[in-house]
């Protein structure tokens, strides 16, 4: 199976009481499962940049996505059935409140990203559906210190 490359940004979305945003997603194909906030670039768009423009698009939350802190290379097929070899990398950025706005999804996200949720460090160990990135919880804390 060939797979299509896959630059992505994924933003660590952390509110001022230190809980990571994720959506639901509920594919046709398969269980559902947690993410973060991002997605793909487009072509010729910095990470950087691709991590604010998600952010916005799917949070409504306009901020500075900061440094790069980690990056994975992942193997998945996408919502829209496509094999692909991600380059991921994720973003940290604290959020001034826990509003979230999801305005901005595209018809694709309004029907796949069913609902969002912020999660503790511990309910996220206790969650019992899929999450990604699985190492979030080490990189939560790793990252964005004693808060959270």
């Amino acid at each position: 199976m060939t797979l299509t490359p896959r630059p992505a940004a994924r933003i660590i979305l952390l509110d001022p009481a230190g809980r990571v945003l994720l959506f639901r997603f509920d594919p046709d194909d398969r269980p559902p499962f947690w993410c973060t906030p991002g997605g793909a670039l487009d072509p010729g768009e910095a990470y950087a940049v691709a991590a604010r423009r998600e952010l916005i698009e799917e949070t409504g939350l306009d901020l500075d996505p900061g440094p790069e802190i980690a990056r994975r290379y992942v193997e998945f097929t996408t919502i829209e059935g496509v094999p692909v070899s991600a380059d991921e990398r994720y973003f940290l950025v604290r959020a001034p409140s826990d509003a979230v706005d999801t305005g901005g999804h595209t018809a694709l996200e309004q029907r796949v990203m069913t609902r969002w949720r912020w999660f503790t460090p511990a309910e996220l160990a206790a969650h019992d559906e899929a999450y990604f990135p699985e190492d979030l919880i080490a990189l939560v804390a790793t990252h964005a210190g004693a808060d959270a």
